[in-house]
């Protein structure tokens, strides 16, 4: 049999190869335009695990709410609980993440450096396990683009109406209507600090049933929406 010609081969791999460059190009065009679309205030975005609930006939319970009714202080204690900088940075905390990379470097154990911006695009247009450091080097770039599109408030209100609160609780009207029996609008300055000491791991943590450690985390936060000041002033 003939040998296949080494030419052949290049053709065929420079076909794959566009192929590829273009379903790239495709794939970073949808959260792109996606994006653009959210801007406006009537459109209400899912998830990507709503979408996987939907898919898996699981079902959940989300009740979009505007930011004005939702109780100030429970997007104080978001920003206070899980990126005090928000009002500041870009989509990207510059100061943690290059915090992140050096523990990294130096063999030390690599702590969160999630801004709001980066959880929102994460839940909208991207997965979370496995491959998370893929993730991440196409969330960090998502991330400056979101920020960059939409207002600091309009971000706030797509993520306190896509994060989980549990399982399938999502949005910050179905968790405090499940969680508490009140509307987002009614929510207490505890009840508050509890729904977002909850968000770092919504499965096992419950705020309506909260450990010693998590009302003692709470409490903090809780002080520190009170003294929030120029740290939520985005919101205001």
């Amino acid at each position: 049999m003939a040998a296949r010609p080494k030419g052949g081969n290049r053709i065929g791999l420079k076909r794959w190869v566009r192929r590829g460059i273009t379903i790239a190009a495709v794939l970073a065009l949808i959260p792109a335009v996606l994006t653009v679309l959210y801007m406006p205030f009537f459109v209400h975005p899912v998830s990507t695990l709503m979408l996987k609930d939907l898919a898996t006939f699981s079902g959940y319970d989300r009740r979009w709410v505007s930011i004005d009714d939702v109780s100030p202080v429970l997007a104080y204690s978001v920003i206070m609980s899980e990126d005090g900088q928000f009002c500041s940075h870009r989509g990207v905390d510059l100061g943690e993440l290059r915090g992140v990379v050096d523990d990294a470097i130096a063999g030390e154990a690599t702590r969160g450096a999630s801004t709001i911006t980066m959880q929102t695009v994460k839940n909208l247009y991207l997965w979370s396990r496995p491959l998370g450091t893929v993730r991440k080097v196409v969330e960090l770039p998502l991330a400056v683009y979101f920020d960059a599109v939409l207002s600091k408030r309009r971000i706030m209100e797509i993520y306190l109406n896509i994060a989980e609160w549990g399982p399938g609780i999502y949005g910050i009207e179905a968790a405090a209507q499940h969680h508490f029996g009140v509307s987002a609008k009614q929510l207490s300055r505890r009840q508050a600090a509890l729904l977002a000491v909850t968000l770092p791991n919504p499965i096992t943590r419950n705020p309506a049933k909260p450990g010693p450690g998590l009302r003692r985390l709470a409490a903090l936060i809780e002080r520190r929406a009170g003294r929030s000041g120029a740290y939520v002033g985005c919101l205001q």
